[in-house]
């Protein structure tokens, strides 16, 4: 298992035990949330996101995430670049009060087939196979992939060795080839949604200098979320 992998499988230390839904925010769903897009202001700039309908669990969950504020203050505490960003852990606020922290959740899996890791993309953090073989997701972390390009060679490798053998349809391999991603992650981690538009924020966020993998990836300035809303989709 490489590293990049294993640094997303590995989340037990970020959330011990499963627990049932009960701790999701109950803020009510209203029908033009699921009309609007969400406005990430970070430290580093904004980020723009559409949820995706395919995965309704995920896009509920999130949504009801933002209206309660719950991302406001979080940093990015994993960033690895030519890879993904990471976000969502609440003891990275400011004076986080660990007693009254929201208990952690998980969710359903919803891996669509049609859904993949191209640049941009928007997908749930989850605990590893070994402790989690349903794949739940986590509630609250998330990652939007950064990825790098790849040739007919390299995803040749990947299907082999990181997939099993199962083949990446043409379309995904073209967009591989082209903006690039983490085609290693097909169909183990729920996407939800994508960057609309913040591709530059996502490059400046993934390049920043962190601690490295014996420093757990941190960034060693912090990036934060100054807050997240739902804004009206524009067409």
């Amino acid at each position: 298992m490489t590293r990049q992998l294993s640094l997303l499988m590995v989340f037990g230390f970020l959330f011990l035990v499963l627990v049932d839904s009960m701790a999701q925010p109950t803020v009510k769903i209203r029908k033009a949330d699921l009309r609007k897009d969400i406005l990430v202001r970070t430290d580093s700039g904004n980020m723009l996101l559409r949820l995706n309908d395919s995965t309704p669990l995920h896009r509920d969950n999130f949504i009801r995430l933002v209206r309660s504020d719950y991302y406001k203050g979080i940093g990015f505490h994993r960033v690895i670049s030519r890879f993904m960003i990471q976000a969502g852990d609440e003891k990275t606020k400011p004076n986080a009060d660990t007693s009254s922290l929201m208990k952690p959740y998980t969710l359903p899996a919803e891996i669509r087939p049609e859904l993949y890791h191209r640049k941009g993309v928007l997908a749930a953090a989850r605990m590893g196979d070994d402790v989690n073989p349903q794949k739940n997701s986590s509630g609250v972390q998330f990652y939007i992939v950064q990825g790098r390009v790849y040739n007919d060679v390299s995803l040749d490798s990947v299907e082999t060795h990181r997939l099993k053998g199962r083949k990446l349809p043409e379309s995904h391999r073209s967009k591989y080839k082209t903006a690039g991603g983490a085609p290693h992650l097909d169909q183990n981690y729920t996407i939800f949604g994508e960057l609309v538009s913040g591709y530059d924020v996502l490059d400046k966020i993934a390049n920043t200098k962190t601690s490295g993998r014996q420093g757990g990836d941190k960034p060693l300035t912090d990036i934060r979320i100054q807050e997240m809303k739902m804004v009206r989709r524009k067409k």
